[in-house]
């Protein structure tokens, strides 16, 4: 056990032998922190908050009570196996979230990203990856091999199928169900959801030029709301039409890398 001595651990509190606490940690009253765990300088467990399994959170994260962090992913085929959970920088782990670490099968790791918001009763399933800057609302689920990438929210009880993408800045409303990826700064909503348009707002918020914005508004409207020729071949005459673009050469990126789900696409397309 390695923990530094300015760390101040509640007497109440068990850090299992093996475990290591980064400077300036807190760790409150009958908070658990596993033999494998690895906590960066000032991380917060807060009362009741449990860390386990093979476990690495970075620097300044925080832990809220009764959060379940690390300990074995619900996959029927997972036999003991040593997974890792990996959580990145300024996360804020909300009260009753669990996160999973990965399995055999996808790779051996779920990783979190860093300046995250996981809000109160989100499930992070085994194989997951997240990027930075995203937040999940209050009763999200992510079904295992869920790729996040940067900038993304997932409205209150948004459901995620496994092995979906949600691309960068994406947005979900409450109760979406999600069963295939959605294009970088897509709206979707409903179940199953549908693709409704693009997150405006959000791209403005990452300071995207507004001529890049606007082509990728005409290449959306190319793409999805036109009835010529295939999918595929709207997405390649759009990166054509629109070569400056770095927004739309990223949309079309996307929804042309492999994926075993399909493209969320607006309702009736």
């Amino acid at each position: 056990m390695a923990i530094h001595d300015t760390a101040i651990i509640h007497p109440a509190a068990i850090v299992e032998d093996g475990a290591v606490v980064g400077a300036d940690c807190k760790i409150g009253p009958f908070a658990v922190v596993g033999p494998e765990v690895v906590l960066g300088d000032n991380c917060v467990l807060k009362s009741h908050a449990v860390v386990a399994g093979w476990t690495t959170i970075g620097d300044k994260t925080t832990i809220y009570p009764f959060a379940s962090v690390g300990h074995a992913p619900q996959d029927l085929k997972f036999a003991g196996e040593r997974t890792k959970l990996e959580i990145g920088s300024q996360n804020r782990i909300r009260e009753g979230v669990t996160l999973n670490p990965g399995t055999l099968g996808g790779g051996n790791l779920t990783k979190i990203g860093n300046n995250n918001l996981l809000m109160v009763n989100a499930h992070i399933g085994h194989d997951c990856i997240l990027g930075d800057n995203i937040v999940v609302a209050n009763g999200v689920s992510l079904g295992g091999h869920v790729i996040v990438e940067d900038n993304v929210v997932l409205g209150g009880h948004s459901a995620i199928h496994q092995f979906c993408r949600i691309g960068t800045g994406a947005m979900l409303a409450g109760f979406a169900a999600v069963a295939e990826d959605v294009i970088p700064f897509g709206m979707a909503h409903g179940n199953r959801a549908d693709l409704t348009g693009l997150n405006l707002v959000g791209l403005k918020r990452s300071g995207y030029d507004k001529s890049d914005i606007n082509s990728l508004r005409a290449a959306f409207k190319d793409v999805f709301h036109q009835d010529t020729g295939t999918l595929q071949n709207r997405l390649t005459q759009a990166l054509a039409d629109y070569p400056e673009s770095g927004l739309v050469a990223q949309m079309v990126a996307f929804a042309q890398s492999d994926t075993s789900r399909g493209l969320c696409t607006p309702k009736g397309r």
